[in-house]
């Protein structure tokens, strides 16, 4: 009795790009939340909320995104992306329905952990699979439309905040993430095909063979060395050494003002004379400039490639808060939150391109979920720099001057890396 031929899952390129951009918005809204939040928290004297803790609880949100992208670094070689992504994904309800039902801050704050694992797990994972099943000339495009559904969750949070707040409790804030991130589990499960990196890596040939031909991708080679263990020593082989090392220092610096500035925009723009209200659809500015700029910036990458594209976001980021900080009038502010959008969470998307295009095909979701991991000792101190500006007694300018500093530094890092590698032998036809 012979045995049946496994027929690999396939998923067309709308249909992975529909599902990757579904996640990614409910990562978006995830890391809003708090943002959006904290101000009802902190009127909340019965919740137990300080500024300080409340500073805590973004900081411990990134912490779990650092255990979150190692664990991602460290697995995802060996249980394949397609069944970490699904661990990851039930740990993002998980988290926010703690988060909602908490009866003071330390329920909260580990809620918050819960969800910062998820997080930390989901994008490096998916980007990098996003990316395996993508034709080589459009795969920075890709990873920017896939990061664009940050963006649309960033922008969507705000909004429903500013629709429910501070009538109703925060709590339905988490309650409304935690329902569709329940939805989307079955059509994870069901639709999401393995990489045919791991295939192949697994010995599962034919299922490579049979899903990149019929999704017209070439076969990958991996004749590079892949990783082993923690994955750590592949990164740091000759030739990838200070690539490795710039890209963590990069991304510390990106991932540094994306929390800093999500987690404490609406209370700054309060602090400088906007009502609640206002400062929130302000907040939503900003990610209506992330999301275009994801898109716009991807397909500029595949252009004239990641690494100049990345520079540009750096330095207009930090233009765009230093002009912020000199109180314009409405006219000039909504273009400068438009391009601050794009200069701090727009930049972590070409980040994310840029280290996929860099490192070799058996590397990418290892090299990616070690960057981020590292790069989340940015986004700890990002909330914790924007409280202690914030409780200092400096002028409000300060708030955005400190940021745009780490803007200047994450742009010369960017420049500093070389952007040429060998060509990658996935990138080559199968025969």
């Amino acid at each position: 009795m012979t045995e049946s031929p496994v027929i690999a899952r396939t998923i067309s390129e709308r249909t992975l790009l529909s599902l990757a951009f579904a996640l990614l918005i409910l990562e978006g809204y995830d890391l809003a939340a708090l943002g959006v939040t904290l101000p009802s928290m902190l009127a909340d004297p019965g919740f137990g909320l300080s500024t300080s803790s409340g500073g805590i609880a973004g900081a411990v949100t990134a912490l779990g995104m650092l255990v979150g992208a190692a664990l991602g670094g460290i697995l995802s070689h060996r249980a394949g992306p397609r069944r970490l992504l699904v661990v990851a994904i039930v740990l993002l309800p998980l988290g926010m329905l703690t988060c909602a039902v908490a009866p003071s801050a330390g329920m909260f704050i580990a809620g918050r952990a819960v969800v910062g694992i998820g997080m930390g797990i989901v994008p490096p994972t998916l980007l990098a699979l996003v990316t395996d099943l993508s034709v080589v000339g459009r795969r920075s495009r890709n990873v920017g439309i896939a990061m664009a559904g940050i963006a649309l969750g960033g922008l969507s949070a705000p909004l429903i905040a500013a629709a429910l707040l501070p009538a109703a409790s925060f709590r339905w804030i988490y309650v409304v993430g935690a329902v569709p991130a329940l939805l989307v589990i079955p059509f994870v499960i069901r639709l999401l095909p393995e990489s045919p990196v791991h295939l192949i890596r697994a010995g599962r040939i034919d299922e490579a063979h049979d899903l990149t031909s019929a999704m017209d991708l070439p076969l990958p080679v991996l004749d590079d060395e892949g990783p082993r263990g923690l994955g750590l020593r592949a990164l740091f082989r000759p030739g990838l050494c200070a690539v490795t090392v710039l890209f963590w220092l990069m991304a510390a610096c990106a991932l540094l003002l994306v929390f800093g500035v999500t987690a404490w925009l609406p209370t700054i723009m309060q602090t400088a004379g906007f009502e609640l209200g206002s400062a929130l659809l302000l907040t939503a500015v900003v990610a209506v400039g992330a999301g275009v700029g994801m898109v716009v910036g991807g397909k500029v990458a595949d252009a004239v490639g990641p690494k100049l594209v990345t520079v540009i976001a750096f330095g207009a980021g930090a233009a765009s808060l230093i002009l912020i900080a000199q109180g314009p009038p409405l006219w000039a502010l909504l273009p400068l939150m438009l391009v601050c959008g794009f200069g701090l969470n727009g930049t972590q998307a070409l980040i994310n391109a840029f280290v996929l295009a860099r490192y070799p095909a058996a590397l990418r979701g290892t090299g990616l979920s070690w960057t981020l991991a590292v790069g989340r000792t940015g986004a700890m101190l990002g909330p914790i720099i924007g409280a202690a500006v914030l409780s200092s007694g400096l002028a409000v300018q300060w708030n955005f001057y400190a940021f745009a500093i780490v803007g200047v530094i994450g742009a010369g890092l960017a420049l500093a890396i070389p952007a040429t590698a060998r060509a990658d032998a996935s990138d080559r036809p199968s025969a």
